[in-house]
């Protein structure tokens, strides 16, 4: 890149293409945590090739303010992260029933007696059998409304026909809203906005 962009302003021609767009989007992320000012000095056409596209008032409309690194983000050693001592199970002590003995003299002769004891059993199984037999009311479906943006290589490609194409894409529990937007992006070049209901446990985006 370096090489290609000595004496030149952008990749090809005398103002920016989408082929800058597109290689720019591919490099936010080293430029902005790994290639620091030092590879910077060293590669000046690309360095200052990526800062003039992240000045352009489109790309800014759409990506937001992009600043190179002046230092690189170097990974976490593990080895010196502080040790967390694992928590020391917890033990519960239960005490045993202490069993009452009923003297002689204890005894009540107006208290019920094992007949009403079974009568009870028999009337609460009888009430879980007919709990168990009514049907269960389903739990709602959990759904979500997601938005799509679709960019498209160029501006030759037909949206319209790229949405057939989206809207023809079928699963259990897709639902594609029928209308779509196409908003612009930059230099002629429109995105579709299409959005769809789905069911969360059935569909994910990736799967999309």
């Amino acid at each position: 890149m370096n090489t290609q962009l000595e004496g030149k302003q952008w990749l090809v021609g005398d103002h920016i293409t989408l082929g800058d767009i597109s290689l720019w989007a591919s490099l936010i992320l080293p430029f902005s945590f790994v290639l620091d000012g030092g590879f910077r000095k060293a590669m000046p056409h690309a360095s200052a090739w990526f800062a003039r596209v992240s000045a352009e008032q489109s790309v800014k409309h759409v990506a937001g303010n992009v600043k190179m690194c002046e230092k690189q983000v170097k990974p976490v050693d593990p080895a010196k992260l502080p040790k967390v001592e694992a928590a020391k199970p917890v033990t519960a002590q239960v005490a045993a029933p202490v069993k009452k003995a009923v003297a002689d003299d204890d005894f009540d002769p107006f208290a019920d007696d094992g007949e009403d004891d079974s009568a009870a059993k028999e009337a609460l199984a009888k009430k879980a059998a007919e709990a168990k037999d009514k049907k269960v009311k389903a739990a709602p479906i959990a759904k979500s409304i997601i938005v799509w943006e679709v960019k498209p290589w160029g501006e030759e490609t037909d949206l319209d026909e790229l949405a057939k194409k989206i809207l023809a894409i079928e699963m259990d529990g897709l639902a594609w809203k029928t209308e779509y937007k196409k908003e612009p992006i930059a230099y002629g070049v429109f995105k579709i906005v299409i959005g769809a209901v789905v069911e969360d446990l059935k569909v994910s985006t990736d799967l999309v």
